[in-house]
């Protein structure tokens, strides 16, 4: 059992690095993940719209992302919408995560979710950056080889580890700054 649970806002699924790294930590059992049809859907929309996707790299991204993980979809929470009373356009991801009785609602709008639209119902709202760390703080080892194979698995074009590091440091600058402190020292080492 991981010790959270946590819904993925769009907001951090849309962009490729942190999507990759919380979906390898989520891959790793360091905390379970869930989303709506809701939130893939916008996370679809919004690679098309910016032009970071066509169509169908979009979809295949969607549908690689579910076959992945069957167990993070959530259902039926579509009845609770209309009693959460966060920002409206962000009360289906509140309301899954009182579904799927997740503690962490894992968001870069903040703004969106404040503490006391969330408190009734035992949910926090962290950003990427943040529940990022919560991770490190517990398994620092298993976050660094994440990033590790992260970097490794980028071959179209192939990555260095800072390189993936500057990438997951424009919305997570602190837990890449921990990844890239314990990598450079553990280089100095050997």
């Amino acid at each position: 059992m991981s010790p959270f649970s946590a819904v993925l806002d769009a907001s951090v699924l849309f962009p490729a690095a942190i999507r990759d790294t919380l979906l390898r930590a989520g891959g790793a059992g360091l905390y379970q993940l869930y989303w709506s049809d809701e939130i893939l859907e916008e996370v679809r929309r919004n690679l098309v719209k910016s032009g970071r996707a066509t169509e169908e790299q979009a979809q295949r991204l969607v549908d690689t992302m579910q076959r992945a993980f069957p167990e993070a979809m959530v259902a039926g929470y579509e009845v609770l919408i209309e009693r959460m009373t966060n920002e409206p356009k962000d009360r289906h991801v509140l309301a899954a995560a009182v579904r799927s009785q997740a503690e962490i609602i894992v968001t870069d709008n903040l703004r969106d979710f404040p503490g006391e639209a969330l408190a009734p119902f035992n949910v926090e709202a962290y950003s990427a950056d943040a529940f990022l760390m919560l991770l490190f703080d517990s398994a620092p080892e298993q976050l660094i080889q994440i990033v590790i194979e992260q970097t490794n698995a980028l071959r179209s074009p192939p990555q260095t580890s800072a390189a993936v590091l500057d990438s997951l440091g424009k919305q997570a600058p602190t837990f890449a700054a921990n990844v890239r402190m314990q990598i450079d020292s553990a280089s100095e080492s050997s």
